[in-house]
């Protein structure tokens, strides 16, 4: 991901303080504070990548089978393949099979490109319609969907997000992801997407990149939290910013927080299983959770290679 990059000599100069929580955040969990245990997901973006052979996959490992080591290591993938083709149910319901040996593994599909960016949300009626056919063979492996919306999608739109997100179906979790500069900057426009996703009941997403930290916003429109982390190839500020996310989902947890899809993301790919492996280790340790972690052929190859 080259969202928000900035160059490894700025790094010690970005201030990756977390934000307070926004008077939405502290409604929306207050309200949700039932004391029912948080469900926790953590996953990379794509499981084809063949710089983790012999790192987590054996070295030999086919492509055709990498879902397969994939789900070994985590409990969920925010699914980006589905951004750029709209699969039918047939190879939808393949990659379902893949994941039978872990129960827990959910997939997060991200909308077609073809709706976001080439169409912007308008006469997108049968795409969507192809998505949503094609993404519902997950059946109880779906997770939540992921809709993004390019960079140029300004809040001079907000009429087409709109109808758009209100023909949409209610009874699959959606998260939306924005990324316009004016959406963050004019606090109109933050309280008008926010307090919508509020009222019909989407999340939205939080993007932690280092060069755009305008994007986490800390708003949570429901009591569930889909966060994007973009990590620096293992700089020491990558553990640092894990550690602040882990204590604020902790205190998340405390005030009604109930469940979290947490994703990792790094410039150089490579290095996702490493800091994924680190966040899942700091979740069960501060929160009390048994979560599946990576396991590596050989650790010190996959830290320094």
């Amino acid at each position: 991901m080259e969202f928000g990059r900035v160059d490894a000599a700025e790094l010690f100069t970005v201030d990756f303080t977390l934000p307070p929580d926004p008077e939405l955040t502290v409604k929306t969990l207050t309200a949700a504070n039932t004391g029912n245990s948080l469900k926790v997901h953590v996953g990379c973006a794509k499981w084809g990548r063949k710089e983790w052979l012999g790192k987590i996959y054996p070295p030999k490992t086919k492509e055709a089978t990498f879902l397969d080591e994939y789900v070994k290591h985590f409990n969920s993938i925010e699914l980006n393949a589905t951004f750029y083709n709209t699969y039918g149910p047939e190879t939808i319901a393949k990659w379902k099979e893949k994941t039978a040996r872990n129960p827990e593994f959910k997939f997060c599909p991200k909308f077609s490109q073809t709706i976001t960016h080439i169409r912007r949300l308008k006469n997108a009626d049968e795409v969507t319609t192809k998505y949503y056919e094609g993404i519902l063979a997950f059946g109880e492996k779906l997770g939540p969907l992921f809709l993004q919306l390019s960079d140029n999608f300004t809040p001079k739109s907000l009429p087409d997000l709109k109808a758009y997100l209100e023909n949409l179906p209610k009874d699959i979790p959606l998260f939306l992801e924005l990324r316009h500069k004016e959406w963050f900057a004019v606090p109109e426009n933050s309280n008008a997407i926010f307090n919508l996703l509020h009222k019909l009941n989407i999340g939205a997403v939080i993007t932690d990149a280092s060069g755009r930290r305008d994007v986490v916003h800390m708003n949570l429109p429901t009591p569930h939290a889909f966060i994007r982390f973009v990590g620096n190839s293992l700089h020491p500020t990558d553990y640092t910013r894990v550690d602040e996310w882990v204590e604020r989902i902790k205190q998340w947890q405390q005030m009604g927080l109930q469940s979290v899809w947490f994703f990792m993301h790094q410039h150089d790919e490579r290095y996702s299983p490493e800091l994924a492996d680190y966040v899942v280790e700091q979740l069960n340790r501060h929160l009390g959770l048994n979560m599946l972690r990576p396991q590596f052929i050989d650790r010190e190859k996959g830290l320094f290679d």
